[in-house]
């Protein structure tokens, strides 16, 4: 299955941003992916406002997502990107949603929240509560995360086990000391110790590294993006998921249980 990673720096007008998701989605079609990936909080961002998050929220059912969809239609062609939708609370979820010429397919609440290099995520979001769905693109198996959810393996090892081939991670990944290196050595780990392929988008422009990637069950980086805006292409090939897990059957030889969910902290 052809799969498109789609890199842009987040303006912070949401109808600017929905036109270049538009342009995405057809020069992705055109190059026939079925599966394009995109980056995370794209409804809009700016690094000069910290409560555009809140202010700029919308739900499943608003024009953004809704936009994204009517994109879509006639098209044999699956988006995952992540919106902030609005909390009764005042505050948001960070949600990883899945989209295709029918409509909304599944969503993901971001577990783990980054409050963390002296941000604090938690003061717009609150986190999930249930392990992140795996979804059926083609013959593909989809399991969702979400940008910092990267940093913790038990959620990339509980959608292998739950049967993902391929893990999508949309990405606001912020720069900083060592972090380009972070995120490739994350991205590329999560692949490699559960034989499986990670998409991984990050958002580009001033603040966020961009650097998308698409790494193989054997942790080879088969196609990259840079800091610039960028469309790439990769393949995921259930055959090469095969044969690696013959060679290297790390999930058959593990000797630790399943992950589970466990309490904030714990």
């Amino acid at each position: 299955m052809k799969v498109a990673l789609g890199q842009f720096a987040v303006a912070p007008e949401w109808s600017a941003n929905l036109t270049q998701c538009v342009s995405l989605i057809d020069k992705a079609a055109a190059e026939g992916a079925k599966l394009l990936v995109l980056p995370e909080s794209i409804i809009a961002a700016d690094m000069n406002d910290s409560r555009i998050t809140v202010r700029t929220a919308q739900p499943l059912d608003g024009p953004f997502v809704t936009g994204l969809i009517d994109a879509l239609a006639g098209k044999d062609l699956t988006v995952i990107c992540c919106i902030a939708t609005p909390d009764a609370s005042g505050l948001t979820h960070n949600c990883q949603i899945v989209l295709n010429a029918s409509g909304l397919v599944a969503s993901y609440r971001k577990l783990h929240l980054y409050d963390a290099f002296s941000m604090k995520e938690s003061n717009d979001y609150i986190p999930g509560k249930e392990l992140p769905p795996i979804v059926q693109v083609g013959d593909i198996r989809v399991g969702l995360m979400t940008c910092y959810d990267v940093r913790f393996p038990e959620v990339a090892r509980s959608l292998a086990v739950r049967g993902a081939d391929l893990l999508t991670v949309p990405a606001a990944w912020v720069r900083g000391p060592g972090k380009e290196w972070h995120w490739e050595v994350m991205v590329t780990a999560r692949a490699l110790e559960n034989t499986c392929y990670v998409a991984a988008v990050g958002e580009c422009g001033p603040r966020n590294i961009g650097c998308s990637m698409m790494v193989d069950p054997l942790g080879v980086a088969v196609a990259r993006a840079g800091i610039a805006p960028d469309l790439i292409f990769a393949e995921v090939d259930l055959e090469r998921i095969r044969k690696t897990r013959e060679v290297l059957p790390v999930l058959a030889n593990r000797r630790f249980k399943d992950p589970e969910l466990g309490q904030s902290g714990a």
